[in-house]
Order: C-alpha cells, then structure tokens, then sequence
C-alpha cells in the first residue's frame, strides 16, 4: 500500500464514523437500529474496508453494539446507564478540580473561542433548536477539555458526553425540549473557570449534575407508572396461568421533558 493510500483510507474512515455519529446524534439512527458492512459501504458507495474500521471506532466508543452474525446495532442507552454517565462525569471534573493546579491548565487565548460556543449553546437551548444545541454544546465541552492536562480525562469526558446526548436525543425529538428543565449555565461555568474560582466551578458542576438527575428521577418515575398501567390491564380478565396463550407485556419507552444532556 502507498502512503498515500494508506491516509486516503485513514482519511475516509474518520469521515465515514463522523457522518454515521452525526445520524446517530441527529435521531436519524434510532436506539435498536441494525445494519451491516455491506449495506453502509453500498450507501456510502465506498469499499467495505474503512466501513467496518469506521464501525469499530463507534464500538469502541460505546455508541454500537456488534453482533457476530447481526452486525451492528445502535446502541439503546438506558436511564440506569444516564445516571451512571452523569455520576461517572461528576466525580472526574470533581477531583479535576480538587487541586487544579496540577491537572488543569486554563490558557487566556482559548477562552474567546469557548465563549462563543457556551452563549450560541444557550441561545440554541432557549430557542428550542436541538441540532444546534448538540453541536455546540459538543464543542463547548471539547474545547473545555482541551485545558485538562491528562488526555486519557479529557477524551474520556467527550466520550460520555457524546453517549449522553445519544441517550437523550430521540427523546428529546418526541417530546420536545422544556426550557425549565435545560440546563443554561455554560456561560456561568466558563467565566468561573477564568477567574480561577474553584468554588464557583463546583456549584455551576452540582448544578448541571442536579438537572441531569433531577431527569433520570423523573423518567424513572415514569416507567414505574407504565408498569404499573400494563399490569392492570394485563389483570383484568384474570391472571394468566402457566399454560395461558397470553403473552407477556413489554414495558414501553417512558415519554419525558427534554434535558440538556
């Protein structure tokens, strides 16, 4: 293989996983959503070769799941996962900025940039343009990231991010987003991190992280009150015995407000 060919194949894989993680990010690839190699490369009109590295790359990424035999599937987050998404961020920006000095390093030319991105990320928010929304909210806590001296943090951080507006994306798209309960204060946050305020930095953080429950709460609330609906109706002309034709229910997607993932 010629250098050349080697970047071209390189180039067209990255292309290839970022266009599938925008459909992906976007709703258009739902949760539970199969598709193989072949069928990618043939919409693409590319080589099966960087198709299946771009899709291993999501893999990795924790936004497929892969089948032997299947192929792959989008993966279906659920709010146990969301919960833990938010945890896991909170106790890693915690101990970031336990003793920032040694892990942080916030450089005065990169905060023009990330301004732009927290007041367009807002704007978005209040405006109930979602796509928008994920765009530069992405790029906000990317850009943020950049300041973490530890790269291994700083890309784990914009992985849960990415997997937690996958979580929360097509509900968003069915419900709609409730300016109450979005999270507005990327602003506030980044100006704290300026002035090197490290107490205003945790309560902007307990903040984010009190909206993000506050949702789980809720959605949870809501599958234990589907729950509930189906047994009854499931119950209502009697129990089925061991030998009943009547199938199980299947508990169906709770309906929520839109979050600020």
């Amino acid at each position: 293989m010629s250098p050349s060919a080697g970047v071209t194949r390189s180039t067209l894989r990255q292309q290839i996983a970022d266009a599938l993680r925008d459909e992906v990010l976007a709703g258009r690839l739902p949760p539970g959503r199969e598709f193989t190699v072949k069928q990618i490369a043939e919409q693409y009109g590319v080589s099966a070769t960087p198709v299946r590295e771009a899709l291993f790359d999501l893999s990795a990424q924790g936004l497929l799941a892969s089948d032997q035999h299947r192929g792959f599937q989008v993966r279906e987050f659920t709010v146990a996962d969301y919960r833990a998404m938010a945890e896991a961020r909170a106790l890693v920006v915690e101990g970031l900025f336990r003793n920032p000095a040694e892990r942080v390093a916030v450089r005065p030319e990169g905060l023009a940039s990330i301004r732009r991105r927290a007041a367009e990320a807002v704007r978005a928010a209040k405006g109930g343009d979602l796509d928008v929304l994920i765009g530069y909210d992405l790029r906000f806590w990317r850009e943020l990231g950049q300041f973490v001296l530890n790269p291994y943090i700083a890309d784990f951080l914009t992985r849960l991010r990415v997997q937690a507006w996958v979580f929360a994306v097509h509900r968003l798209r069915r419900d709609g987003m409730d300016e109450n309960v979005l999270w507005f204060g990327h602003e506030e946050l980044v100006e704290a991190i300026a002035r090197g305020d490290r107490e205003q930095v945790h309560a902007e953080m307990r903040s984010y992280y009190a909206h993000a429950l506050a949702w789980a709460d809720r959605l949870e609330a809501r599958e234990a009150e589907g729950d509930g609906e189906q047994n009854a109706e499931g119950n209502a002309d009697g129990p089925a015995g061991p030998g009943s034709a009547v199938p199980p229910q299947s508990p169906q997607p709770p309906e929520s407000p839109g979050h600020c993932a």
